[in-house]
């Protein structure tokens, strides 16, 4: 067996250690300024971190009660897409190429200009040099990855904490959504925020949102926010689009707010990852003095971030059917010591 990642049975055995009962936020510890780490929860070696709540039982579960129609929604961007990403990311380069006996695409690509899961090696606790379990953020190799011949004969310490680990795991359980955008405008006022500008989601505006749509979060779900970012990118003309991303660090977007409050919520729930339409699923830029909440929920608890996923259709299918909960599946690419991945996500019903 590879080395390049836990084994389903030591991930089985780290998860039992915890699932009787998880310490809540309060009862986690600090990590010199920053609250609730969660690195003893599963192990000094754990690589896996929230995605460790992902058991087949809560699998099993999820598709069980879940799936009852069959039909499934995708919740991808195409990876062309968009021409000019955010962040002063390269845009992706696609060929096609013809080899007289076969055509065979090309492609070149940020793993983050769409679609996307932020991974271990994304972002971690800057300031103090660590990625999630006290992993120096030094070690991690930057520069032209070699390509490999076997991958059972990998140095581990190479490709420590790399997407890889969530690969071959996946990201697959109960997903629920909480669209914002429908809960504000459905009766026809507006949208009370632009996604394309500074703002901040409070716990009991989800919390709300949620009552609202009857969702009662269970351990390990996978979070989506619908906040509409997409939505007003596909009603926007080029030069709005292009506006957004004209100048590398003048990002301002909707997300949840960086808060002790947020924090709390999202732990206490015991999301196994969380997802939204907005570029950076926080708000950006954050007030002045605040933690961007990447640090927390990637570097402390090892937490999956989900942005830019495709979430109309979904949101048509849950208002349609009365259903906000539904079967989630996710694989990203298997790349050994990779940083993030296309999401490559669906939901079905």
């Amino acid at each position: 067996m590879a080395r390049n990642a836990q084994s389903p049975a030591t991930t089985l055995a780290n998860a039992a250690k915890v699932h009787a009962r998880l310490p809540t936020f309060d009862e986690l510890p600090k990590f010199r300024n920053f609250t609730g780490c969660a690195w003893q929860v599963w192990g000094s070696d754990d690589q896996l971190g929230t995605i460790n709540l992902l058991t087949p039982d809560v699998v099993q579960r999820a598709a069980k009660e879940e799936i009852r129609t069959g039909k499934s929604v995708a919740l991808n961007w195409p990876i062309n897409f968009p021409s000019k990403p955010l962040f002063g990311r390269q845009p992706p380069e696609i060929k096609i190429l013809d080899r007289g006996f076969a055509r065979d695409d090309e492609i070149h690509l940020n793993t983050q200009s769409g679609t996307q899961w932020d991974g271990l090696r994304h972002f971690g606790i800057n300031a103090h040099g660590v990625i999630y379990n006290n992993h120096p953020i030094s070690a991690i190799k930057t520069g032209e990855a070699c390509v490999m011949d076997d991958p059972t004969k990998i140095d581990p310490d190479l490709i420590k904490f790399g997407i890889h680990n969530w690969a071959r795991h996946g990201i697959s359980g109960r997903g629920v959504l909480l669209d914002l955008v429908r809960y504000y405008t459905e009766s026809g006022d507006e949208l009370p925020y632009s996604p394309w500008e500074t703002h901040g989601f409070t716990v009991p505006e989800l919390e709300r949102v949620a009552e609202k749509q009857g969702v009662e979060f269970q351990q390990g779900d996978i979070l989506l926010i619908r906040a509409g970012f997409i939505q007003k990118y596909y009603q926007s003309s080029q030069s709005e689009k292009d506006w957004i991303g004209r100048e590398l660090g003048t990002e301002c977007f909707a997300g949840v707010e960086q808060s002790e409050a947020m924090k709390r919520f999202l732990w206490d729930n015991h999301f196994a990852a969380v997802a939204s339409d907005q570029p950076g699923f926080e708000k950006l830029p954050p007030n002045q003095g605040d933690e961007m909440l990447h640090q927390t929920l990637l570097g402390l608890w090892g937490m999956p971030i989900g942005e830019l996923f495709d979430l109309e259709e979904l949101s048509e299918q849950c208002a349609a059917t009365g259903r906000y909960a539904f079967f989630f599946a996710s694989w990203p690419l298997n790349i050994l010591g990779g940083c993030a991945s296309p999401a490559n996500a669906a939901a079905y019903f």
